[in-house]
């Protein structure tokens, strides 16, 4: 799947990431397609600022977070990072602001949109948004052992959550790479759907999902994120208070079918043999 997008700085004066509304959804294109989408401070500083914007913008109900070209996103770019003394000093650079915070904690429902390469940040970054599909051709790892690191943007706590412990070990550990189909066998997808398909799906989970009552999807946020370090007495509470502002009414309980995920019927085929480091 190729996205053809510009690499010129664009009117909203962002050079690296893209960001328009389109129905109330807010689309942030991660826009660097020549070097696959690797963020380097510049993207670091975009990104800030428009993950700003989403979060005080009251007509954005929802986000999706895509690539241009032919890739999601491919990590930190080793081009400008790896230029750093050391790993510690480039890491130190690259969360001087707190990207990855702040898309966690955005109140609107976020998609990641995935295809092409989803690798090491890139990945993190799909994992660090509420809800992930893939397009067909998505190739996924987490390879930072094989550089002498550990996943840097909140990999080794975002892919335990989602997928399990020995999934996530695994998958950290071993940096071997999986494709759409077995993402989606593991969790870590909720849907797998053509890669010509893969805008018009996101756009449309993604109305569906902003559709919410107002503050519903953030109470639930809250709830999974931080329940989960809590012990399940103190879980369910958390979980009763947030519940009582947020009744339910008919009209709620019309609005989830949109948010099914369509599973499609997937056999094991050999592509999905692992290939190690």
């Amino acid at each position: 799947m190729i996205r053809e997008i510009s690499e010129r700085p664009q009117a909203s004066g962002f050079a690296t990431v893209l960001f328009e509304k389109r129905d109330g959804v807010a689309w942030v294109t991660l826009n660097r397609p020549r070097q696959l989408n690797a963020y380097n401070m510049a993207m670091r500083d975009d990104l800030f600022q428009v993950l700003d914007a989403v979060r005080d913008d009251p007509e954005v109900r929802a986000m999706v977070l895509a690539g241009a070209g032919a890739a999601f996103s491919t990590g930190g770019d080793l081009a400008e990072f790896g230029s750093a003394p050391s790993p510690i000093v480039a890491r130190w650079v690259r969360f001087r602001r707190d990207v990855w915070g702040r898309l966690k904690a955005l109140a609107v429902p976020t998609v990641a949109a995935c295809h092409g390469y989803t690798v090491g940040g890139g990945l993190e970054m799909a994992l660090l948004c509420d809800v992930a599909i893939a397009a067909d051709d998505t190739r996924i790892c987490l390879p930072e052992t094989g550089v002498g690191m550990i996943p840097g943007v909140a990999g080794t706590q975002t892919a335990s959550r989602r997928l399990g412990l020995g999934r996530a070990l695994d998958l950290c550990i071993t940096g071997r790479w999986i494709d759409a189909a077995e993402a989606l066998l593991v969790g870590l997808v909720v849907e797998v759907v053509p890669a010509a398909r893969l805008d018009a799906r996101a756009q449309e989970l993604a109305c569906a999902l902003g559709r919410l009552p107002k503050g519903l999807a953030h109470a639930i946020k809250v709830a999974v994120w931080e329940g989960l370090d809590l012990p399940l007495r103190d879980g369910i509470e958390l979980e009763r208070r947030l519940a009582e502002g947020h009744k339910v009414s008919p009209r709620n309980k019309q609005i989830g079918a949109g948010m099914r995920p369509r599973r499609r019927s997937i056999s094991a085929p050999a592509s999905r043999r692992s290939r190690g480091l």
